[in-house]
């Protein structure tokens, strides 16, 4: 018999799209979070797989390369016993000059009940979400959010320390480009924790306090002050000129080695959404160390994308 979560997490939910943190609020990424957890404890008692989705059909529609974030949402899926449809632009009817959404419509047409999207333009789930009748989850969308990054950031750290409020929270790196920056400011403001993004003046958007977030361009100086650094990957990829004069002087800048650590709370939790450039954002004794919490985060990202379809197919069988 395949088992089902606890009744209480099931509650709190009302939308058919998941597509950022900036319009949930606090008790619905708590919902998410939560279910998650409930996840968790299912699968520590050896309960994987579940029949929470069967008969359902996840489009995985990824414009955008992708493992950790795609492989997890296909096995999510696959957990949750749903079907699943994995499609990438490089070889598909986009390439013949089909538009993004009559690729997705066709698609839909499959009996697709969800759809998780990634694309390198802001706001194209956001698009979908107005022209598909299945729920809408977006995988990252350009510069703007990613959202189930942010959550599963949060709750590792959750689950690490028990609760967001009252932590400060450090996200270092590359903020101009950041979809999982803006992402983590959302959820972690909304639960209570005190945020601080740091890196070259180059890479901090110069409105970004309108976020309610603190500035810093010196590392060293607010290491004593975090509970948890999350290292930001060098969006190199959506680059278009030098931020900074080298790798080399960014990694000395901003780069977290041992040495750095030291001057770090003992206790303090190292985070870093993959992939990571060892030598760049962080040193492997520091990425393999004993405050690196990010193969938790690769791991928690399996519940956390459950816990979202989850939530969204609740919402489809109950008619919303």
């Amino acid at each position: 018999m395949m088992a089902q979560p606890a009744p209480a997490a099931r509650t709190g939910w009302s939308r058919k799209h998941l597509l950022g943190l900036e319009e949930l609020s606090a008790d619905e990424i708590t919902t998410i979070l939560d279910q998650a957890a409930e996840f968790n404890r299912l699968a520590s008692k050896g309960e994987k797989k579940l029949g929470l989705m069967s008969g359902s059909v996840v489009a995985n529609l990824f414009f955008e390369p992708s493992t950790r974030t795609r492989t997890s949402f296909s096995l999510a899926a696959k957990r949750l016993s749903a079907d699943t449809i994995d499609f990438t632009a490089a070889g598909s009817s986009v390439s013949k000059g089909e538009s993004f959404i009559d690729t997705a419509r066709n698609i839909e047409a499959m009996g697709v009940s969800h759809v998780v999207v990634r694309h390198s333009s802001a706001g194209a789930p956001h698009l979908l979400s107005r022209h598909l009748k299945a729920g809408v989850l977006n995988a990252g969308d350009g510069t703007h959010e990613h959202p189930t990054q942010g959550l599963l950031d949060i709750f590792t750290i959750r689950e690490h320390r028990g609760t967001l409020s009252g932590l400060t929270v450090a996200l270092v790196g590359d903020i101009l480009h950041s979809r999982v920056a803006r992402s983590n400011i959302w959820g972690l403001k909304k639960l209570g924790a005190r945020v601080i993004v740091c890196g070259p003046s180059t890479l901090i958007p110069p409105d970004i306090t309108k976020l309610g977030v603190e500035v810093s361009y010196d590392f060293d100086e607010i290491l004593g002050q975090v509970d948890i650094v999350n290292l930001l990957r060098i969006q190199f990829e959506r680059q278009r000129s030098a931020f900074f004069p080298s790798i080399r002087e960014y990694a000395h800048f901003y780069g977290m080695n041992g040495e750095r650590l030291k001057l770090a709370k003992k206790d303090v939790l190292i985070l870093a959404p993959g992939p990571i450039n060892r030598g760049v954002e962080l040193t492997p004794d520091v990425a393999d160390g004993n405050n690196s919490v990010i193969l938790d985060q690769v791991t928690n990202g399996l519940v956390i994308r459950m816990a979202c379809l989850y939530l969204l197919e609740q919402h489809r069988r109950t008619g919303g």
